[in-house]
């Protein structure tokens, strides 16, 4: 049960530092930031899989629910990434290949 505690304490402080952090940036590094936040959530990923194989090993319910739910959000993180790097690379495309992208 300690070690359920002590990943709630990790959660909760990563989140509050998460948010504080984010709040600072300008928006017009958000776009640039996203790439990089990629690789911090497969890093996350990472760690959510290690945590659900551990969970699914000692039987404990509450971790692998915690698990699956940040491998859930840390999915959702690098696919909205992607999409939004590629938006943004788009933009630097020159117009004449946008269009036969389109076509």
């Amino acid at each position: 049960m300690s070690f359920l505690n002590e990943a709630l304490w990790v959660l909760l402080l990563g989140s509050l530092l998460g948010l504080e952090l984010i709040g600072k940036v300008p928006p017009t590094l958000h776009t640039p930031l996203m790439s990089g936040a990629n690789a911090i959530s497969g890093i996350t990923m990472l760690a959510a899989l290690t945590l659900i194989i551990k969970a699914g090993a000692d039987g404990n319910t509450a971790l692998l629910v915690m698990g699956s739910v940040s491998l859930g959000f840390a999915l959702f993180n690098v696919i909205g990434g992607f999409l939004v790097t590629d938006r943004m690379l788009a933009m630097f495309s020159r117009k004449s290949s946008r269009r036969k992208d389109t076509n």
